[in-house]
């Protein structure tokens, strides 16, 4: 049985085209993409977005803030450029590279050392990138998956303004761009801390959603999946893009359970043990999510429930409308601001909420919201907002850039 394998070719030329500033859409200033993790973000960028780069004559630096989430932002985006820069420099560095050599010249004006992470201290992001465009003779496309993770630090905040200096330096003197931009983000309003107000490196640009997978995806898997059943323990194309509804568009967590559904034996009952299967998990995501918040002081609870109805509006804890909301929820238990501060530091400590490098506030996980809105929605403030509002549609051509 062949491994399974689901492309979209024309989205990827899509959001090329945008990057291009071709069509209706213009991203060349940058395009943001926000989707929750485990969704097919990564695996489209590396295995469709890249490729359709590729086929374009485009050098792309592809980085993954989260993938070393101990490593500096900044070190770690300065490093992918610097290996592409080395791999576009010719014979001699992969022999000096080859050879263990931690210093190669590059062009006589760039030093990269190997050894140490980083650009030189005389040598910036736009430098870099100029390099390595004059090098490959083509336009570069940079990739930073899990950009939200670089406003978790003032150098990372920094880099990205380096990267849209670089942007504008490289892009000033020709019409079709030559420094193309894709961030993408697990979490919507983190990553729109990049672009909402004028003190962020890319202010004036939007976060849009990453279009999902949706049924051409589960149709595709589902009949790959039967193609190594016999033909009386097939799964039902509606059952399982139900399932796929069910756990949030994740097409490993999909798989996971069609695996172990599919061991069951039980032919007969093969579609409905796979909703079941489904339903269970979102039971398990949601009760852990419920514990948590049971767990947590009126006024921890009440600052989450204030952060969950602000994210349209912008969320600022210390407001005069934002104490008396508390208060309004909290019931008679004593509030201050430094009270609500150490709440808010509580729940960072247990991950439950984000604080951005120069103060603002996001939730950590996106689901907590959907959970609160489905399952506790009508409380002292539901006029704020349903929970459908907050409830991703699996599309794959919603919202496209």
């Amino acid at each position: 049985m062949s491994q399974f394998s689901f492309h979209r070719p024309e989205l990827a030329r899509s959001i090329c085209d945008s990057l291009q500033g071709k069509g209706i859409t213009d991203a060349r200033s940058g395009l943001f993409l926000a989707a929750p993790r485990r969704v097919g973000k990564t695996t489209f960028l590396r295995e469709d977005i890249i490729p359709e780069a590729t086929s374009r004559g485009w050098v792309t630096v592809y980085v993954d803030l989260w993938e070393n989430k101990k490593a500096a932002p900044e070190l770690l985006l300065a490093d992918a450029i610097k290996s592409e820069i080395a791999r576009h420099e010719g014979v001699i560095t992969r022999l000096a590279r080859a050879s263990r050599l931690d210093k190669i010249s590059v062009m006589g004006t760039l030093s990269l050392d190997f050894s140490r992470p980083g650009l030189p201290e005389n040598v910036t992001l736009a430098n870099a990138l100029e390099i390595l465009r004059t090098l490959a003779r083509a336009p570069v496309l940079v990739i930073v998956d899990e950009a939200q993770h670089a406003l978790s630090s003032s150098d990372g905040i920094n880099a990205m303004f380096a990267l849209k200096s670089a942007r504008d330096q490289i892009n000033a003197s020709s019409e079709a761009p030559d420094l193309m931009l894709v961030m993408t983000g697990s979490n919507r309003d983190k990553l729109a801390h990049l672009v909402i107000n004028k003190a962020q490196p890319f202010y004036g640009s939007s976060v849009s959603p990453f279009p999902l997978l949706g049924r051409p995806f589960t149709d595709a898997f589902a009949a790959w999946a039967n193609n190594g059943l016999s033909p009386d323990n097939q799964f039902q194309p509606d059952a399982v893009f139900e399932a796929f509804k069910l756990v949030g568009g994740r097409p490993q967590m999909l798989r996971d359970i069609m695996g172990s559904v599919a061991l069951s034996g039980e032919a007969s009952n093969l579609s409905a043990l796979l909703r079941q299967g489904a339903q269970e998990w979102q039971d398990r995501v949601w009760g852990e999510f419920e514990n948590e918040f049971d767990a947590l002081s009126p006024l921890q609870q009440a600052i989450l429930e204030v952060l969950i109805r602000k994210k349209k509006t912008g969320f600022s804890p210390f407001s005069e409308e934002s104490m008396a909301a508390y208060k309004a929820l909290i019931k008679g238990e004593t509030l201050s601001p430094a009270s609500v501060q150490t709440a808010l530091d509580s729940l960072r400590e247990r991950n439950l909420v984000w604080r951005e490098a120069r103060g603002a506030y996001a939730l950590e996980d996106d689901g907590l919201a959907e959970w609160f809105l489905t399952t506790r929605g009508k409380t002292a403030m539901d006029d704020e907002q349903s929970p459908q509002a907050t409830t991703p549609a699996i599309s794959e051509t919603s919202n496209l850039p």
